[in-house]
């Protein structure tokens, strides 16, 4: 694909990749030149690659005398396209610095001057503003009401929050003692936060009294007290004041005589403390999407989460101290956990909660003016929203000290990086990310000393062994396949609540391919060793034994001005599979014939005529999970008359209904 943009000489020069490539020729007598160099020794000498990301990073921890890393004990790699290889490292049971020590919230506050650590603002123009030396403050005084509430490393804290200041001090404070963190955001319903929370059984939960979107202000209150019936494991629960400035905690209702407010938590001028733990130490719990299930319950270790984002952040994303490093996200998505390891690079983070279009489209775009954003992260769907509003950022706001955006939550279609560089900034790296919230992390990055092409992820990350396999196992390039990664990296889970022997986690991730991490995205590696994602493996169509990605048919239909969102599916048809597609039209808008030609001429004339889809259905409203993503099986089996197994995993279950006896599924 196109070039798009290209860093200059000297912002090549400036990045933190430049510098480590430097380090790493100078103490390993090594020659890299360039990123592909860096990647292609960061695969083959993971256990020097991690080490020295360690070191670079300042990681506070005590290495201990034990290897970098311990191979795994089975798993078989598979054989390459151009014949078979030596089996590699065993992914599963792999281990990433076995004698370690560390504590993940000691290298989150190792600053403690009066920078900005948090900047906070809301939809209802709510700014404030907390110092690294008083976020440590903070922190220390909520340890201690932890700590006093019986709170000892392993017992599980959870936040059911808005993504305000409080939510990271309590996740820090919990880390601080080796605690493990896991939050849903606030409009989480209750079933929704106890097929999470009530697998995890939490001692302490954190709640703020309610929230704000859209307008409207909420209640966190009730719905917590009958979440608290519930779950007989939590011995206290913290209300911080949020829409109320003195909030009726009665509102819990049995619940009511355990709770304390936010201010009342805790004693104040005490020291900070960490507690050293092992490597992999369960720091979160993180929860899949649930749409087919009870959600799994993802655990995640300090040591692995700390180095791969430190990674992430210092070498991909170039995020430096004098940086304001923004992301769009609540806190029931990983991109929460994400920002809160920039506190380890001494940036500025800026945290919002609230709709990004209240009180209109431009909402963020002002805040990354008045607040001098240089790093802007966001969805896939929010930049194509964007794209249809009247907003233009580049016309209507100052974004000189913006230097990167960040995409993420599904693939950025090639339209979207067009967008961004004519209506939002056009010297700016815009860096396509993707991974998961099985990993914490990505798979897929963006490099500062390389250039962008449109529609492409610039790179594979490093120290990942990325790769993409077809049916067979055998590893591919040029052509779309499987995405998997075939050695181990730190940000594997440390396994599944209530998974004793491990047999859910190999079966979600190594058994499609044995002892290789299955991902779950179709995706192909380029001509520019960037990447393609073009969606996720469970929702590929298959008409007539082609394999289409359901990313390139969005790509393609979401560019007419008609259309503000799209979904396929495969519908079974006489013996075969055809393509269906639904629209939901901006309101006037009518599905009339000439629109569906109009649909189907566009797919046509971006793909090829495997994609155009047998019918066209206009529907209301598109199902989405609770993180905001759409969701292509829970449509796919209610049109066959399955059952959808977990409604309470989606934000809007009532748009299935949509979905249900169409008639024009039946001809």
């Amino acid at each position: 694909m196109s070039e798009i943009w290209r860093p200059s000489a000297a912002r090549i020069a400036d990045a933190n990749l430049t510098g480590f490539i430097d380090c790493l020729n100078a103490r390993r007598s090594l020659k890299l030149r360039d990123y592909g160099d860096l990647y292609a020794w960061s695969v083959s000498h993971p256990a020097e690659f991690w080490t020295e990301v360690a070191r670079f990073a300042d990681v506070r921890a005590d290495w201990g005398a034990g290897p970098a890393l311990v191979d795994g004990d089975w798993g078989v790699a598979p054989a390459e396209a151009s014949g078979s290889r030596t089996p590699g490292r065993r992914t599963p049971g792999a281990a990433f610095f076995p004698t370690a020590r560390l504590n993940f919230a000691e290298n989150l506050l190792r600053y403690d001057d009066e920078q900005p650590a948090l900047v906070f603002r809301n939809e209802r123009d709510t700014r404030r503003e907390i110092s690294y030396r008083q976020l440590r403050e903070t922190v220390a005084r909520i340890a201690d009401g932890l700590q006093a509430a019986g709170v000892v490393a392993g017992d599980r804290v959870a936040g059911f929050m808005p993504n305000i200041p409080e939510t990271m001090i309590a996740m820090l404070a919990a880390a601080s003692l080796g605690a493990t963190w896991t939050s849903c955001s606030p409009d989480f319903g209750v079933h929704g936060v106890l097929d999470r929370f009530g697998q995890i059984a939490p001692k302490v939960l954190f709640t703020a009294d309610g929230y704000f979107y859209a307008g409207k202000t909420l209640d966190s209150l009730a719905s917590m007290g009958e979440v608290l019936m519930s779950l007989p494991s939590v011995a206290h629960v913290v209300v911080i004041p949020y829409v109320n400035p003195d909030p009726n905690l009665e509102r819990l209702g049995a619940s009511a005589s355990m709770a304390s407010q936010w201010d009342a938590f805790g004693t104040r001028g005490r020291a900070l403390h960490f507690e050293a733990l092992p490597f992999n130490h369960p720091l979160y719990i993180l929860y899949s999407s649930g749409t087919t299930g009870v959600p799994k319950c993802i655990v995640h270790g300090a040591g692995g989460t700390l180095l791969q984002h430190q990674k992430e952040h210092l070498l991909h994303t170039d995020v430096k101290r004098i940086d304001r490093l923004f992301y769009f996200t609540t806190c029931g998505w990983m991109m929460w956990n994400w920002l809160a390891s920039g506190l380890a690079t001494g940036a500025t983070l800026v945290l919002y909660d609230g709709s990004p279009f209240h009180p209109d489209a431009g909402a963020l775009w002002r805040m990354a003016e008045e607040e001098r954003i240089t790093i802007f992260g966001t969805s896939a769907k929010y930049l194509g929203a964007m794209e249809k509003s009247a907003f233009v950022p580049v016309e209507a706001v100052d974004l000189t000290d913006l230097r990167t955006i960040l995409s993420t939550g599904s693939p950025l279609l090639p339209d979207g990086f067009d967008y961004v560089y004519r209506s939002v900034k056009s010297d700016v790296l815009l860096a396509s990310i993707s991974g998961g919230t099985d990993i914490a992390s990505c798979f897929a990055l963006g490099c500062p000393t390389r250039p962008v092409h449109r529609g492409e992820i610039q790179c594979r990350g490093l120290g990942m062994q990325v790769e993409i396999f077809d049916d067979a196992g055998r590893s591919i390039r040029g052509e779309r396949g499987e995405l998997v990664c075939t050695a181990p990296f730190p940000s594997m889970p440390v396994g599944f609540w209530n998974d004793p022997d491990g047999s859910k986690y190999r079966a979600a991730y190594f058994e499609r391919f044995p002892g290789v991490w299955h991902h779950g995205d179709y995706a192909a590696i380029t001509e520019n060793d960037g990447l393609v994602i073009y969606g996720r493996s469970d929702a590929v169509l298959n008409p007539g034994g082609v394999r289409i990605g359901t990313a390139e048919i969005y790509a393609a239909v979401e560019g007419l001005e008609q259309v503000i969102e799209a979904l396929a599916v495969g519908q079974d048809w006489r013996d075969d599979v055809r393509v269906v597609l639904f629209v939901r039209l901006k309101p006037g808008v009518e599905l009339d014939e000439p629109l569906r030609k109009e649909i189907r001429e566009t797919i046509r004339a971006h793909t090829t005529v495997r994609h155009v889809p047998s019918k066209i259905i206009a529907v209301p409203d598109l199902p989405r999970t609770l993180s905001g993503k759409l969701t292509e099986l829970a449509v796919r089996n209610v049109i066959h008359g399955k059952p959808v197994k977990n409604v309470d995993a989606l934000a809007n279950p009532q748009a299935l209904e949509h979905f249900r006896d169409l008639p024009d599924l039946a001809s």
